[in-house]
């Protein structure tokens, strides 16, 4: 998508009249148009009311205020700037469970009305295809979550986090909801004096009023926005220097802050093995957001991954296993982050390499042979299948459900997959393909079929056979080199939540790792 867009000056546009234009406090199902709104996708199989065609959103530009109660609405403005790609009298953003008090399209009011989980937007004049159109939303922001439907804010002890993936950050802000339409985040959160606020990106400015103070963050590359991430509490920010010099900063509990500490300067260290594997780091900046939550998972929002507190303070996790999550979540800079899945059935891309390096990094630090590993995999595999669907094409989740598709099929079934690739083409030219692979997507969105094509470049091997058996197939097939590996006769049951299987099985871990 293009990054840094000359916006033109807005069209002159004749005005309507005030009165049938302007709404005051009203919820965001207020409003109308004479024909009835209508929810529109993109069509991703998975999440079809995500995203909305019509334009492609350069850059999102999001206020928040925070009252200091996480059980009160945030207030909230969302500027989006986007270029048209079809003519359109209308415009759809994903949004939900807000309150909307006005639009303006271009600076000039506009009409507005919800149509199932999208604010419809009806600007005073249709948008052509090839302008650009700034859209500027005054909402609120709930971080309660509604009934059957899950919040993409997290409510902590002392504040709030966010967790949008994979289909609640329409539920946080208006947006293009969907991986494909990657963009440019500027971020402003205003707290109450004695909180601090962290956001995705590098500092662009503080500024303090009485008992207040304002929070800018910018990202320097594009980002999805179910990798948005926004932290509001009693947190102090330590600051280190990685790989290159790399800004390193992590947000924590400032109570916990000693007993992270001997966690948190790991990340130095992992982010230099990931380096000699991958190459560099893709991001202006990394580090933790360590939360007092219970979430059931960690997550890789871009730059400053969520983890759940109990993860290091519970003594029960080897120091092998915990260093392994904390990969897998580093390795989703690259893999999920920098390369995003064009739909949500690319899942397996993110997830399973993330759970391919995790692997790896336990063999190298905690002695559990990645083999071993792949072994017991292939014999939960088709039951994983049976559950959750083949790798590439998972199941459906239940409606409202934003982690439904996060069973083992898309985590270590997707990292046998990959185990399987390296048995067939050889490890030199898969060490190759991974490289090739961030390197010529990096910032971008890239598809199976992409991964497909890429592979059998650099193999120089056609793989569309081998790529459509263990990638589609109901069953798990031969494993390259091992003809004694068999599949577990009855099925196993899948996990209903992002999980990293193995790992987990040895060491249950509070939450499982995105």
């Amino acid at each position: 998508m293009l990054l840094t867009p000359q916006i033109q000056a807005p069209r002159s546009r004749r005005r309507r009249t005030a009165a049938a234009l302007l709404a005051s406090a009203v919820s965001v199902c207020l409003v109308a148009a004479s024909a009835p709104a209508v929810p529109l996708g993109v069509g991703d199989r998975l999440f079809p009311y995500l995203g909305n065609p019509g334009y492609d959103v350069a850059s999102y530009d999001l206020s928040f205020t925070y009252s200091g109660s996480n059980s009160r609405p945030l207030r909230a403005v969302t500027t989006i700037k986007a270029r048209t790609t079809a003519d359109l009298d209308r415009v759809n953003l994903d949004f939900a469970h807000g309150t909307v008090d006005s639009v303006e399209v271009d600076g000039e009011p506009a009409a507005f009305s919800a149509a199932g989980e999208d604010l419809v937007i009806t600007p005073q004049e249709a948008v052509p295809s090839g302008d650009w159109m700034r859209i500027t939303v005054r909402h609120t922001s709930d971080p309660v979550s509604a009934k059957g439907l899950e919040s993409g804010w997290v409510r902590t002890t002392d504040g709030l986090a966010m967790a949008n993936q994979a289909d609640a950050a329409h539920r946080v802000f208006p947006s293009n909801d969907h991986p494909s339409d990657k963009a440019m985040f500027t971020i402003r959160v205003t707290a109450p004096k004695g909180l601090t606020a962290v956001a995705n990106g590098l500092p662009a400015g503080v500024a303090k009023t009485d008992g207040s103070t304002t929070w800018t963050y910018r990202t320097h590359h594009p980002m999805a926005t179910e990798l948005t991430q926004v932290s509001i509490g009693r947190s102090t920010v330590l600051h280190r220097t990685g790989p290159h010099r790399l800004p390193l900063r992590d947000v924590v509990p400032t109570r916990d802050r000693k007993v992270l500490e001997p966690w948190l300067r790991k990340t130095p260290a992992q982010m230099a093995w990931m380096e000699r594997k991958l190459g560099r780091y893709p991001f202006e900046t990394y580090g933790m957001l360590v939360a007092d939550a219970s979430t059931g998972f960690e997550l890789e929002t871009q730059t400053l991954s969520l983890f759940e507190r109990e993860l290091f303070t519970q003594s029960a996790y080897p120091e092998w296993y915990v260093e392994s999550i904390m990969v897998h979540e580093l390795a989703h800079q690259w893999f999920g982050d920098s390369v995003s899945p064009r739909t949500w059935s690319d899942l397996w891309l993110n997830e399973g390499y993330a759970t391919w390096y995790e692997a790896l990094y336990a063999e190298a630090r905690g002695g559990k042979p990645l083999r071993d590993r792949m072994k017991a995999a292939y014999a939960s595999s088709d039951g994983w299948r049976t559950v959750g669907g083949p790798p590439a094409a998972p199941k459906v989740p239940e409606p409202g459900r934003k982690t439904g598709i996060f069973r083992h099929n898309v985590y270590e079934g997707a990292a046998l997959v990959l185990y399987a690739l390296r048995q067939e083409i050889g490890s030199p030219a898969f060490d190759r393909l991974q490289r090739a692979w961030v390197g010529r997507h990096q910032d971008g969105t890239a598809s199976t079929a992409d991964y497909v094509r890429l592979a059998a470049e650099i193999s120089g091997r056609d793989l569309n056979g081998f790529f459509k058996s263990w990638l589609y197939g109901e069953k798990t097939p031969p494993m390259p080199g091992h003809p004694d590996w068999k599949p577990r006769t009855q099925a196993q049951p899948g996990t209903p939540a992002k999980q990293s299987a193995p790992a987990k099985q040895a060491a249950p871990a509070p939450g499982a790792a995105r």
